[in-house]
């Protein structure tokens, strides 16, 4: 279900902050975090983010197309391998 208009996007406190921080500095560097249920927002277009899947941290470059997505979207934290190979197909 999604969340109530009125309501807002929900971000969490410290990644604004740590956003803010980032752009203040103009450096380029990776802002590490955790929360992958927190909405880009358009203050974020153009930082890096490096967002956790439970094993590292995925650079995510936000554009203006992310704008409304969450951060989760663009960092899997599954792997796909394949599926098992069909042993009668090669027999033949």
């Amino acid at each position: 279900m999604a969340r109530s208009v009125w309501k807002g996007p929900f971000v969490d406190g410290y990644l604004l902050n740590k956003a803010e921080a980032a752009r203040a500095s103009t450096r380029n560097e990776i802002i590490k975090i955790w929360s992958r249920r927190s909405t880009i927002l358009p203050q974020f277009v153009g930082l890096t983010f490096g967002v956790y899947n439970g094993k590292k941290f995925l650079p995510v470059q936000v554009t203006e197309n992310m704008v409304g997505h969450k951060f989760g979207e663009f960092s899997p934290t599954r792997t796909f391998s394949g599926h098992a190979a069909d042993k009668k197909a090669k027999r033949g």
